[in-house]
């Protein structure tokens, strides 16, 4: 297994997290949706690049660089790390892997 289906499945598992406590904090059912499918998007990518399936990463490089989009608007709008600042942190580090394992093949 390789870093970056780790990474995938580790950053879906965080995502999913994510959405259910903006969910009980704020009653946010964006929060819950987004996350949701964002993290079952990665999760599902993880398990297809585990099945071999080449496209698996891909799908993870673009779901990812979207949450990181997302959450840098959100960062840029409210100022707060807490939680679109450590998203885009681990966003960031979770393309970095993905990419180096995307340019490596």
């Amino acid at each position: 297994m390789n870093l970056s289906i780790i990474a995938a499945f580790a950053y879906g598992i965080l995502a999913i997290v994510g959405g259910i406590m903006g969910y009980v904090q704020a009653r946010s059912k964006v929060s819950l949706l987004s996350g949701g499918i964002s993290g079952l998007l990665l999760i599902l990518s993880a398990y297809w690049q585990l099945q071999g399936q080449p496209w698996g990463l891909t799908l993870a490089v673009c779901v990812t660089g979207v949450l990181v989009v997302v959450f840098a608007v959100r960062f840029a709008k409210t100022r707060k790390f807490m939680p679109a600042g450590l998203m885009i942190v681990l966003g960031a580090l979770t393309l970095a892997v993905m990419a180096h394992q995307l340019l490596g093949r």
